[in-house]
């Protein structure tokens, strides 16, 4: 299918692996000029040598978890049309040992980050009259986790943003969506189920299994999502085809969340 997404450049946060390189890759193979941001650059140019096999890449060492970083990305890109706010953090910990600084950390990272860069690109989308903002939330911001409610509540805070953002499109050519994955499979989710389940030595298979029986039991899918499976919903999304989606948080969870929401 073509996205009829050729020629449009699009800036994508914590795009150095994971989801974030994921949806790089697709919106690269779909003609996208593709902004990638990282804060290593051993990391970043390996991630900007695999975009860049696909399609048109600019890599920008920066951080936009930093206002200075921020600052950086958006002097190197001034323009984008599309937005992908993926940056993000996570981490298991009881609530009772979430420090004041924990809390300020995941905020100004999962939440403040691409508020940051929409406050920037939104105005110049609607001035433009075209142009897609999306949020890599999670159901966590909707079934809120036991175990990391920190991370929850920035997700869940992710949702208000995109929200009002949409409000302001009206009869605009600009959308604003969320999109909520379930646990995705990258090197940092294998060491989150390691670091929550009973039996830490197991082999990843029975580990993997441990934790959806125990820890996300309203799964359907019962597996741990691939990046690119969320890649493919992003890049409809960003495109024209996916006009009429808007305000809009798209589950794509794998069933957690049992009701529509």
């Amino acid at each position: 299918m073509d996205l009829k997404l050729s020629g449009k450049t699009a800036l994508v946060t914590g795009s150095t692996a994971g989801i974030g390189l994921a949806i790089a890759e697709r919106l690269a193979q779909e003609g996208v000029e593709v902004v990638i941001s990282g804060r290593n650059q051993a990391k970043l140019d390996e991630a900007a040598a695999r975009v860049g096999a696909l399609g048109k890449v600019r890599a920008v060492l920066a951080d936009p978890g930093t206002a200075e970083g921020a600052a950086t990305l958006i002097a190197a890109a001034p323009d984008v049309d599309i937005l992908v706010n993926n940056l993000g953090i996570y981490e298991a910990k009881s609530f009772t040992d979430i420090t004041d600084e924990d809390w300020h950390r995941f905020f100004e990272i999962n939440v403040v980050s691409g508020a940051r860069l929409a406050r920037h690109y939104f105005p110049r989308m609607l001035a433009k009259d075209w142009g897609r903002v999306i949020f890599i939330a999670s159901e966590s911001g909707l079934v809120i986790p036991g175990e990391m409610i920190h991370y929850g509540m920035t997700k869940t805070a992710q949702l208000a943003i995109s929200r009002g953002l949409a409000e302001q499109t009206r009869g605009t050519g600009v959308t604003v969506n969320s999109v909520l994955p379930g646990p995705t499979r990258s090197e940092g989710i294998v060491e989150f189920i390691r670091s929550v389940v009973d039996n830490k030595d197991a082999p990843e298979a029975e580990r993997e299994a441990e934790f959806f029986e125990k820890l996300r039991p309203l799964s359907l899918i019962r597996r741990l999502i691939e990046a690119d499976e969320i890649a493919a919903q992003v890049a409809l999304l960003a495109s024209p085809l996916g006009a009429i989606t808007n305000g809009a948080a798209i589950r794509v969870e794998g069933g957690i969340v049992p009701t529509i929401a």
